[in-house]
């Protein structure tokens, strides 16, 4: 697991430092008093704590119910691995994504990553801790891990997170690329394959009348082909004038983390 400890923190690391240089990272426009406090508790603990907590918890169920299942799959085909993990994993989470943004309930849980009126890395683990904690896609890669899917999981995990990242971060690594007019037929397949900063930053978009700003799909993580094949998606090249939650009476540091604890 050390690649993984080692290569998701740099990539993080690499977006937040071209960040401060060129857009800033400490201080971003619209950015409150309690913004810092929910990105900084949000990303220790769920880095450090919950993720962790939810694949050895599901894999110490698995050993439980299943103890002589252990590695039975390891010898599948890499990409029967990695065609299993973008399923029950990446295809999973759009799911509870986008029921996040249907049912209240589950809103609750994940508002506090919207509430931020601004696109950064900051952001990446920006939610209420239980909304990771009820992840059904981190259970079931918990499974598939004690399934004998550790390795390819490694390397399909830290790809994912260089997508996720790069798609968060305000450093718009695509915009030059939409301006090369030879490119433009690579970037409409890449577009409609992975998250980039402009379809994910409309998924953010505060204003649903800007024509940009798409909150009620764009939920892909790594492939934004979900999107497509379940037709959420919405493709400008072009990213909302303002990042936030539209309509909404603001809430405090505490309840983004840890409602229905505190609600308020």
């Amino acid at each position: 697991m050390k690649f993984e400890l080692l290569a998701v923190p740099a990539i993080y690391l690499a977006f937040a430092a071209v960040e401060a240089v060129r857009t800033g990272f400490a201080r971003k426009p619209g950015q409150t008093g309690g913004d810092g406090v929910v990105e900084a508790v949000s990303t220790v603990f769920v880095v450090g704590l919950i993720q962790p907590s939810v694949i050895l918890g599901a894999a110490a169920l698995m050993h439980l119910a299943a103890p002589g299942a252990a590695n039975a799959w390891q010898n599948w085909p890499i990409v029967a691995q990695v065609a299993m993990l973008l399923i029950c994993d990446d295809m999973v989470q759009y799911w509870w994504h986008r029921a996040a943004h249907v049912w209240p309930a589950i809103y609750n849980l994940h508002r506090a990553h919207h509430n931020a009126e601004y696109m950064s890395v900051r952001i990446v683990y920006r939610n209420n801790l239980f909304y990771y904690a009820m992840m059904p896609n981190l259970w079931i890669s918990g499974i598939l891990i004690y399934l004998g899917f550790g390795w390819v999981y490694i390397f399909y995990g830290v790809v994912k997170m260089l997508v996720i990242i790069a798609a968060h971060s305000d450093v718009r690594w695509d915009a030059p690329l939409y301006r090369i007019g030879w490119l433009s037929p690579v970037m409409w397949v890449v577009e409609r394959t992975i998250s980039t900063p402009a379809t994910h930053s409309a998924h953010h978009g505060k204003n649903v009348a800007d024509g940009v700003t798409n909150y009620k799909g764009n939920f892909g993580n790594l492939l934004f082909f979900w999107d497509v094949l379940f037709r959420t998606a919405r493709i400008t090249r072009r990213y909302p004038d303002h990042i936030g939650v539209e309509n909404m009476a603001p809430v405090n540091a505490r309840t983004q983390l840890l409602w229905p604890i505190f609600r308020g």
